[in-house]
């Protein structure tokens, strides 16, 4: 039995493929539209009232437990399964609003001695499959640069919790930068500078840095989060160039060629739920090793806070 926290967009989601999957769930919930909602998209019940609700009048304690609540309340709701005694959870990416929160969860899991992992499902989309498989057979990543540029003019009249937009770096942009260091290694030198500031973001509105990572492989980056643009991810291999934009997708530069051609994807799982999401379930049932921790993405925080920061 897996407990699925969360009846908004994200949990129906998750819903759709653990049915796919044919796993025994249940799921827990806070509002009534959000759970009326979750019952006529997935076609099951939605325990509502909330998780502390649902703690005090429940004696069991699941095999595994899934967090898909919004991103101000993630930090709190693994603390709360941790405590219960739950030691196997997948929490929606990043894991907490801010770095605080995040090394909070890491420690105490640690201290618990649970198993957390956060749900950075980009990992796992196709596209990014078979990019790893390209890189492998070429003798691993030269060079990768990126881009995590916001939406500001979109985002700017989003309604969120507070604090939520304050920290949209950690609570989004970390989707592209995560899978950059994914594939290219993690920054063992890294320089950052930032400019400007957002009413909605005061730290910064435009990032640009470089660096080199463990694996030896040199990066680059920049966002302007006034400016248009996407996110996007390109690596360098001695035979080819990989183009990730969208992320979904992956176009290919063989070495001597200006020609940059679409590859082909086994993108079923893909398109029939949201992308990376059946592959990473499927992983979390069966204990792989191919997880993100909390603790790693605490130690992530640490870079993550360099490029938010950087050199005014």
């Amino acid at each position: 039995m897996i407990w699925l926290i969360g009846s908004g967009p994200m949990a129906i989601a998750y819903a759709n493929v653990l049915q796919a999957q044919e796993i025994e769930f249940i799921t827990i919930g806070r509002g009534k539209l959000s759970a009326q909602n979750f019952q006529e998209n997935v076609g099951t019940t939605v325990i509502s009232g909330g998780l502390n609700k649902f703690l005090t009048s429940n004696p069991e304690i699941p095999s595994k437990a899934i967090v898909a609540v919004s991103v101000e309340q993630l930090a709190e709701t693994t603390t709360a399964l941790i405590e219960y005694g739950i030691n196997s959870i997948l929490v929606e990416k990043p894991g907490g609003l801010n770095k605080k929160e995040i090394e909070e969860v890491a420690k105490l899991s640690s201290k618990k001695m649970a198993k957390v992992f956060v749900a950075y499902n980009r990992r796992f989309y196709s596209s990014v499959l078979k990019a790893q498989s390209i890189i492998h057979d070429d003798g691993g990543v030269n060079s990768f640069n990126f881009e995590f540029t916001e939406w500001g003019h979109v985002i700017n009249s989003i309604k969120k919790a507070p604090n939520v937009k304050e920290n949209w770096f950690f609570a989004n942009s970390t989707h592209v930068v995560d899978l950059a260091f994914f594939l290219g290694g993690t920054p063992k030198e890294i320089s950052c500078y930032t400019s400007g500031s957002l009413p909605w973001h005061t730290p910064a509105a435009a990032f640009a840095g470089a660096g080199k990572t463990d694996s030896g492989a040199l990066f680059s980056y920049q966002a302007n989060w006034s400016a248009p643009g996407r996110w996007t991810l390109e690596v360098l291999t001695t035979r080819h160039r990989l183009y990730l934009s969208p992320l979904e997708e992956l176009k290919i530069q063989k070495i001597g060629s200006i020609s940059v051609d679409d590859v082909e994807l086994e993108s079923e799982l893909d398109q029939k739920f949201k992308p990376g999401l059946y592959r990473q379930v499927e992983s979390f049932i069966a204990d792989s090793n191919e997880l993100y921790s909390i603790q790693e993405q605490a130690k992530a925080m640490r870079q993550y806070k360099s490029i938010l920061g950087g050199i005014r």
